[in-house]
């Protein structure tokens, strides 16, 4: 099932998630339903705030760049209580980068190229891996939405200032985008 996207507005964007466990209600069922919603959006990364839930959890599908980056070949992962435990600050990068909960705005963002992340998949077995790329890079933007934060957070206070107008009509409900939302309607 295609859920709504929740946009920039909504309190649940904002909220710290909270960590799950085994017995998570309908979980699979979660996770497959938050794939399906990001092959609809056209994206690379979703996490539960952006579809409502203040839970820690994110899904990430790279096969969709695998022409262009074939490492990321059938790369379809769900991240349950993700955390990044460290930083490489000795290599940054700046990409430009959009989000589906803040559909219209890309914006510059200067991220490290290396992280060590924890995480458990889906059948609740530990990780702990370094991790480098772009998939490092979307784990950091989704991982920040576990955390209440959104892209724009990042980026320079002059660059804010020039999209705070898209943002003031997003948060009154005006949203064009290609995909079924959830607006603020404030």
């Amino acid at each position: 099932m295609i859920l709504p996207i929740y946009t920039y507005g909504q309190p649940v964007l904002r909220q710290q998630a909270q960590d799950i466990t085994p017995d998570y209600p309908e979980l699979p069922t979660l996770i497959a339903n938050m794939f399906e919603t990001l092959t609809a959006s056209d994206g690379v990364g979703l996490a539960a705030p952006q579809v409502g839930l203040a839970i820690r959890l994110a899904v990430i599908d790279l096969d969709v760049i695998s022409d262009d980056e074939p490492q990321y070949k059938d790369f379809r992962r769900a991240y349950i209580n993700p955390e990044i435990v460290e930083v490489d600050d000795s290599e940054t990068e700046v990409m430009e980068e959009g989000c589906l909960s803040l559909p219209g705005i890309h914006e510059p963002v200067r991220r490290p190229k290396r992280i060590h992340v924890t995480y458990l998949d889906e059948q609740f077995q530990p990780h702990d891996e370094w991790v480098d790329g772009f998939l490092a890079r979307v784990m950091q933007h989704e991982f920040d939405h576990l955390d209440g934060h959104v892209f724009i957070d990042r980026i320079s206070p002059l660059r804010r200032q020039m999209v705070q107008g898209k943002l003031k009509a997003m948060v009154k409900g005006h949203v064009r985008c290609g995909y079924k939302v959830k607006v603020a309607h404030k």
